[in-house]
């Protein structure tokens, strides 16, 4: 039997492709009357340095993320969605999304942008959108085309 989705974690970064996974998030939480939790993972991986500026770096990035999440929040407030929670966590994102606030979210539905990593960059770094295909402990939909199912060049904003 159909079950409709109540929770839709969405992860969003800034990037065309997390924008596109986003926007549908939208549509697929009003279509099931769902809660979605929009979240950013500031990766802290990348502000570890020995220079000393680690706080003032992660100051901006939470403060960059904060913005984000608000444009975020009120484009889904105002397409209707009834039920919205923000969230900046910090750790590795694709441990963090599939593991992590997928269960403490209680997520039936990860959506999520298409990676836009090349071959080798994938082999060394390895993608987000993968890992989370593979360790994720619900339903997991990757975005890869706008609203209405055309996929835009790298680089085009959809």
């Amino acid at each position: 039997m159909y079950k409709n989705y109540e929770h839709i974690l969405t992860p969003v970064d800034g990037s065309d492709e997390a924008e596109l996974a986003f926007k549908k998030a939208v549509e697929v939480a009003l279509r099931n009357d769902a809660e979605l939790i929009i979240t950013h993972i500031v990766d802290t991986r990348s502000i570890q340095t020995t220079t000393g500026y680690e706080g003032t770096l992660s100051d901006e990035l939470v403060k960059q993320a904060k913005e984000l999440l608000n444009d975020y929040k009120k484009y889904a407030s105002e397409k209707g969605v009834k039920e919205i929670q923000t969230v900046i966590d910090y750790g590795s994102p694709k441990v963090q999304i599939a593991k992590e606030l997928s269960k403490e979210y209680h997520a039936d539905l990860i959506m999520i942008g298409a990676t836009g990593l090349n071959a080798v960059e994938r082999l060394f770094i390895g993608s987000v959108s993968e890992y989370v295909i593979r360790n994720a402990n619900c339903d997991v939909l990757v975005v890869r085309t706008d609203l209405d199912n055309v996929k835009h060049e790298k680089g085009r904003k959809a």
